[in-house]
């Protein structure tokens, strides 16, 4: 589903629902197993597979931990990760190519999330980078898809038995003790699927923020020009890259409650819908004819990047926060950043669900004159 309009309505229509397990024939029917490409994403147990008060209940939870304090209060640490990436690519020679993409526009929100979750431990940060990279890889083989499902529970796990033991001042601690105003917790398996959603999303989407954004500047040079001449803002960047290249191409799966008729479509009941967030960001209808078109200059830049409605991302302010820190001092400390290869020899990630590149490589600076 790409239509921007009917987008809204379905996400925010109560005959709409995530929840395989109530709405989906296929999943009632076993049809669904786990070596199937998207299994993790329709069979994990959490705010995300959710319908009515089940996701209520779910997101209630889960917005006492990610809070407008513990997200702003933040902001002095990426500053700090930022700085000392940057001075850490400063060493780089002249002229020599640095993958962007691995060296700065990933390692801030793994480290950022990795921090607001508690994960400490270096080689369980790597663990869960390998396993989300793999989650959202919809090209793996079958024996991976279910080899990653079980590694990522099995961390997670780990994660929480480490935190109920010894709790701290970070937010799978605060999920453990969370309750509602009735006494209720999250069930272990809620708590386990919470988390994978909350640290595989809370950062594969902004390196793919970070990526685009610093891709299109790159390969426009008058809207980079624009910025640099304060005619824009970095919240332009932002918004524009959201709308134009969003850091989530598609999203599975919603299904049809009921039979559906809007806006001339037709949805029967047990159908599952996909949403096209990169697409909607696209739309004609919205947009105009130059609707492809990165332009900072834009009026609107309305976009579905982070959701609608009931399930609009909690972690959109951190995300917004995280690129409005890196991008200004990256494109401050190095400006004569270029692309080191043309911009159609990158290769995207292997995945339609999320929309970024394999590698950014870049030179930082000019190359070093060659002695005559």
């Amino acid at each position: 589903m790409s239509d921007p309009a009917l987008l809204r309505e379905l996400l925010t229509d109560p005959r709409v629902s995530k929840d395989p397990r109530q709405h989906w024939p296929m999943w009632i029917d076993g049809r669904i197993t786990p070596d199937w490409p998207l299994f993790t994403w329709v069979a994990v147990t959490n705010m995300f597979t959710a319908y009515g008060s089940d996701h209520q209940r779910l997101r209630k939870l889960v917005s006492t931990a990610f809070t407008a304090r513990r997200t702003a209060a933040l902001r002095p640490r990426i500053e700090k990760m930022a700085a000392d990436l940057l001075d850490g690519l400063a060493a780089t020679p002249p002229g020599e190519t640095v993958d962007l993409r691995e060296n700065y526009c990933y390692p801030i929100p793994i480290q950022v999330i990795c921090e607001l979750f508690g994960v400490s431990d270096e080689a369980t940060r790597e663990e869960l980078r390998r396993l989300v990279d793999s989650i959202f890889n919809t090209t793996a083989r079958p024996e991976e898809v279910a080899a990653t499902f079980q590694g990522m529970h099995t961390v997670l796990s780990g994660l929480v038995a480490l935190k109920r033991e010894t709790p701290g001042d970070d937010m799978t601690s605060v999920l453990i003790a969370a309750r509602e105003e009735d006494g209720s917790r999250l069930t272990e398996a809620e708590l386990v699927d919470t988390l994978l959603l909350m640290i595989s999303a809370g950062h594969e989407t902004t390196v793919n923020l970070l990526d685009n954004a610093v891709h299109a500047l790159l390969t426009h040079p008058e809207q980079l020009e624009l910025v640099r001449k304060g005619s824009v803002t970095w919240s332009d960047v932002i918004e524009e890259t959201l709308r134009a290249e969003a850091p989530v191409a598609n999203l599975p799966l919603r299904y049809a409650v009921e039979d559906i008729e809007r806006g001339g479509v037709s949805i029967k009941k047990g159908d599952a819908i996909m949403a096209a967030y990169a697409a909607a960001g696209r739309h004609p209808a919205v947009h105009g004819e130059d609707a492809d078109r990165f332009d900072l200059t834009r009026v609107n830049k309305e976009h579905l990047a982070f959701g609608h409605g009931v399930h609009f991302c909690l972690g959109a302010p951190l995300a917004r926060l995280e690129a409005e820190i890196a991008l200004p001092a990256l494109f401050e400390r190095f400006p004569d950043l270029a692309l080191a290869v043309p911009s159609g020899e990158l290769p995207s990630v292997d995945s339609f669900i999320s929309n970024g590149h394999r590698g950014l490589p870049t030179r930082l600076t000019p190359s070093a004159p060659v002695a005559g």
